[in-house]
Formats: structure tokens, sequence, C-alpha cells
């Protein structure tokens, strides 16, 4: 008897050890659907964010294909000024870890003609003035571009240092060697846990020769630092002018992609002292492709500058099914169902061939 006990129990051993063999693969094979996430600012007449808004309020197309929303979340302050929510909610819902403030890139085009240099001197004023709004919380970062990309500094909470940069540094001096502001959260209050010098190599930068290559670069850096960024582009225009008007050189629709990948929206202000001129071209299509906006700054700076402190005060996070469309790119629309107010959105969407 207790010789069929044994046996009896070593083959039910085998048969659940069998069992679980095959079901193994099930598990494995398992694929979960992830949601597309859409940054949105909206923006009243006057400039300020318009809050308040659910998903009701939206609707987005993807190509001709309407997508559900499933649900839209606010980020950061309610006005130019306040102190800015925490991200930590938006984070959850996407299931991503989101540093604490706004991240913004100025990215600034260097140049000394006579039409564009006195335009880039005012905007440098300007800009001081504009991240002495900035709450402590939020960090930024400085770049330039003139025949290469040049990093002055790397995120970081500190005024001072951002206001020296933007003050002289850029004009008049040559950057330093920039070490990673990485720092674990503890007694320093202007520890960064995030940094650009993680993935952008000084090295690599100084071989980057055209400004859609910067824009990669920059892209790259960011792409696994979660949650949406913003670049000022302080600049002239970019592109190449031609019988049939102003073309992308090769590498802006790999910027631009790069980009949208890493959640981020150009914001381009345009230093040249002209109403009109051909490289404007360049500014308008990467802001308009990823979510920000174009505005000239030799006749209303002041308005320009209330827009982009509207737009970076906060913003919408929408959550959308996975749209039933081919892989590549596509267009996207995002408007308001009711109310009123300038929606600014990417108007491209990338879908991966890895995605069904």
């Amino acid at each position: 008897m207790r010789a069929f006990c044994l046996l009896s129990a070593f083959v039910l051993g085998l048969a659940l050890a069998h069992g679980q063999q095959k079901q193994a693969p099930i598990f494995a094979e398992r694929v979960d659907v992830e949601r597309v996430v859409v940054d949105v600012r909206v923006l009243d007449n006057a400039g300020n964010p318009v809050t308040g808004l659910g998903a009701d309020d939206f609707s987005v197309r993807i190509g001709r294909t309407p997508v559900a929303i499933e649900s839209a979340m606010w980020v950061g302050g309610a006005a130019p000024g306040d102190e800015a929510a925490p991200a930590g909610d938006a984070g959850s819902a996407a299931g991503e870890s989101v540093p604490d403030g706004r991240l913004v890139i100025f990215l600034i085009q260097k140049d000394f003609e006579p039409s564009r240099f006195v335009g880039l001197m005012r905007m440098l004023i300007e800009s001081r003035n504009f991240i002495d709004e900035l709450t402590p919380r939020d960090r930024v970062a400085v770049l330039s571009f003139d025949t290469q990309l040049k990093i002055w500094l790397d995120f970081t909470r500190e005024r001072e240092p951002l206001r020296r940069v933007l003050r002289r540094g850029i004009l008049f001096e040559s950057p330093q060697p920039v070490a990673d502001t990485y720092k674990k959260k503890g007694s320093d209050p202007f520890f960064s846990d995030v940094s650009l010098m993680r993935r952008l190599d000084p090295a690599k930068a100084a071989k980057t020769y055209t400004i859609e290559r910067a824009l990669l670069a920059i892209a790259e850096a960011l792409h696994d630092v979660p949650g949406a960024k913003s670049i000022v582009l302080l600049g002239h225009g970019f592109g190449r002018l031609g019988w049939t008007g102003v073309a992308m050189e090769h590498g802006y629709e790999e910027a631009r992609d790069a980009l949208l990948a890493a959640r981020t929206s150009v914001f381009s202000l345009d230093v040249t002292n002209a109403d009109y001129h051909s490289l404007e071209a360049g500014l308008q299509l990467i802001a308009r492709d990823t979510g920000g906006f174009f505005a000239r700054t030799h006749l209303f700076v002041e308005q320009a500058m209330k827009r982009l402190a509207g737009a970076i005060a906060g913003h919408y996070v929408l959550f959308l099914e996975q749209p039933d469309v081919a892989p590549g790119t596509h267009d996207i629309r995002v408007r308001l169902t009711r109310g009123q107010g300038t929606v600014f959105a990417k108007h491209a969407y990338v879908k991966p061939t890895s995605v069904r």
C-alpha cells in the first residue's frame, strides 16, 4: 500500500510538472497594447493657458480615423507664474516616473549677421527675464548652434549660471566643459534627477554640423527622460532655398520623429529683423510638427514671451486608444469640441511597426 502511494505521488508530480511546462508559453506570448500619449496646450487670446478641460472637450483624428480619448489630465500650474503642480499623477497614469517640475531647453542659433544679431541680443535679455519667472522646481539647460552644437549648461535649478550664460557667455565666450549635473536627491537644494549629458556626448555634439542634426542629438538625449519637454529655439531659421521655395535639408524627418518620440515640443522664436524671410519656414515647420508655435519677435516680443510662458505653464496629457492605421507617419489633429482657445499639439504621429 505504501509503495502504491509513493508511486501515485511520483506520477502526480510528473503530471503537474508536465502541465506547468505546457502552460508557460501562454504567459510568454502575452502582449500589452500601449496607449498613445499626446501632449496638448490650449491658450486663450491673451496667451494664458485654458484650464478645466476634460476628455470630452477634445477630439482627435489620426489620418482620417477618429480616435477615442480614454482620459485627459492637466499637468502644471493654473497660470504663468503659479507654482507648478506636481506631475506625478500623469506619470503614474502613463506608467512612468515623471521628474518634478518643468524641463526647458534653450537652443540658441548664433549668428552675427546684423539683421539677426540685434534680435538675438534682444531675445537673450527677454530669456533672462523669462527664467526669473520659473518655479524653483523647474530645470533649464542651455545649448547653442552656429557651425556645431555647443553645450553650455546641463539641466539645472540654479538661476545665476543661467543668467550669466545668457547675459554674456553665448555672445562673448566659449563654453567650458560641462559636467553631468545628475545628483541624488538629498541636502542639495539644486539637485537634478535628469541630465542631458548622460546621453549627449560633447565630442559627438562637436561633429553636429547642421541644425537638423543638432535637434536630433538633443532629442536622442531626451528620449529616456519621461514626461513632456520644451525646446525654446531662438533662431533665424533653417532649410534650403531652391527654385520651388524652401526645402528641408536631409535629416529633418529623422529629427522630427526623434522629437516626437521624446515628447518634446519646439517653440520657435524668430530673431530676424524682418516681416518675412524664406528661412522662417524651417522654424514654422518644426514648431507645427512637434506641438509648439512660431512667433516673430522684432515687433511684438512681449506678446511672444507671454504666449511662451502660457504654453509652458501647463498642458493636457491625452491618453488615446491605439488607432487602426498602418505603421508609418500620419497626420494627427487635435481640436476642441466646445469652448474657445488655440490648440497646440503635434501634427505628426508615427506608428511603429511593432504595434498592431
